[in-house]
């Protein structure tokens, strides 16, 4: 394989892949909790359901980066692709049939659990297909790719559910997923058999503990580095999963197509940041990243403003659609460079198992957060900008404490 040169076949199809099977991902992640919030019309329920799809993500995406460093990734993913597919043609034969929450609680927890198991699969394959300056550039295009799924799959996904309900919706997914894993079959990502043959269970406390032992040793500063994503992700993040849609939904009282407008902004957004970085990757400083998440933050700040009584809700939707994009621009820059070093600074033999350690428990404070903050849009119904504006005063302080810590990982 002729390193070289960037996009070679099997980074080719890998992206093209990640493009199919993230769009339909896109889709469901936008049609499945919108459906759940429309019939129950409840933000506390709408936050625990989201909350408890998180769990397993967190959990499956450690045994995840364990079975990425010990089985072939392609496998991996062609295998969870086709899995999904039937997942989804499985739910919608159950939908109407059995009560609605329990399904949609059961459905969300297993699909966030495979989308947990399959990510590391797809980072640690692109070091593997990368090298040297290349590396910074394939994950720009793998994090463009993510967004650019995440841009048009609430656009199609609102068009589709509010003219056509949610079968259609499930239709497409399963069609992504599909031609997904027939096409991720004929990638070949270099695989190397481990020699040893223990137990699942040994293998997986084995692997971790090796990747502990290296993190305490070696790298320290990595667990400040998750503990800071965790508060981030625990005072921001969560307070966008859950306070978009009740924004736009509920409190604005806009059509699913216009969230699915708001939710688009947030993949162009992403889209931007990955081509910014690609573009500037020689330019693109960890040590500098507590920038983009200060603009995350006052992001979420004039979000809450924009819903203050006498503003027009036209003028409060188009507020939010644009720090959606601000948002995610910076956010997607701030991604490259985090997953570019930690990628330079990690064995290869360790890379699947530390990024999603990594992943997995700065993700861990995402079920904590959504819970909370579904209960208190539940409860401050008529101001939710009090929650926003909260919730962007202590992702600042965050965001302004995280400095000292990236000048530290960036040595």
């Amino acid at each position: 394989m002729d390193k070289k040169k960037l996009f070679t076949k099997d980074l080719t199809l890998v992206i093209i892949g990640q493009i199919i099977s993230l769009f339909g991902n896109a889709v469901l992640r936008f049609a499945l909790p919108l459906y759940l919030l429309r019939e129950t019309n409840s933000s506390s329920l709408f936050g625990a359901v989201t909350a408890c799809s998180f769990i397993p993500m967190v959990i499956f995406s450690l045994f995840g980066g364990v079975i990425a460093d010990r089985v072939n990734k392609r496998n991996i993913m062609v295998t969870l692709d086709f899995c999904t597919a039937t997942l989804i043609i499985i739910f919608g034969i159950l939908l109407g049939k059995l009560p609605l929450v329990p399904l949609m609680t059961a459905i969300l927890m297993i699909l966030y659990g495979i989308s947990g198991a399959y990510q590391p699969s797809v980072q640690a394959s692109i070091p593997l297909l990368t090298e040297g300056d290349d590396l910074i550039k394939g994950n720009a295009a793998i994090n463009m790719v993510s967004t650019l799924s995440s841009l048009l799959g609430p656009v199609i996904g609102g068009v589709l559910y509010g003219s056509f309900g949610i079968k259609p919706v499930l239709f497409v997914s399963v069609i992504c997923f599909a031609v997904s894993a027939i096409m991720e079959i004929f990638i070949h990502i270099p695989y190397l058999k481990p020699s040893e043959n223990m137990g699942v269970f040994k293998t997986v406390s084995g692997d971790l503990r090796e990747s502990f032992e290296f993190v305490k040793n070696e790298k320290p500063i990595f667990i400040e580095v998750v503990v800071l994503l965790a508060l981030f992700n625990l005072v921001l993040s969560s307070a966008m999963v859950v306070g978009i849609p009740v924004m736009v939904v509920q409190f604005l009282g806009m059509s699913d197509t216009a969230l699915g407008i708001a939710q688009g902004a947030m993949g162009l957004g992403g889209l931007a940041g990955g081509i910014l970085a690609g573009a500037f990757a020689q330019k693109l400083k960890l040590k500098d990243s507590h920038i983009p998440l200060t603009i995350c933050s006052l992001a979420a700040l004039f979000m809450g403003i924009s819903l203050f009584d006498g503003i027009p809700h036209s003028v409060s939707f188009a507020v939010i659609t644009i720090m959606c994009f601000g948002a995610m621009c910076a956010g997607a820059m701030f991604s490259v460079a985090m997953l570019t070093v930690v990628q330079q600074q990690t064995p290869p033999q360790l890379l699947g198992k530390i990024m999603a350690a990594i992943m997995a428990v700065s993700g861990c404070s995402h079920p904590i957060g959504q819970a909370v903050y579904g209960l208190l849009f539940d409860v401050l119904a008529h101001m939710p900008y009090a929650v926003m504006i909260g919730s962007a005063v202590l992702a600042l302080a965050v965001s302004l404490y995280s400095r000292r810590v990236f000048v530290k990982l960036s040595e």
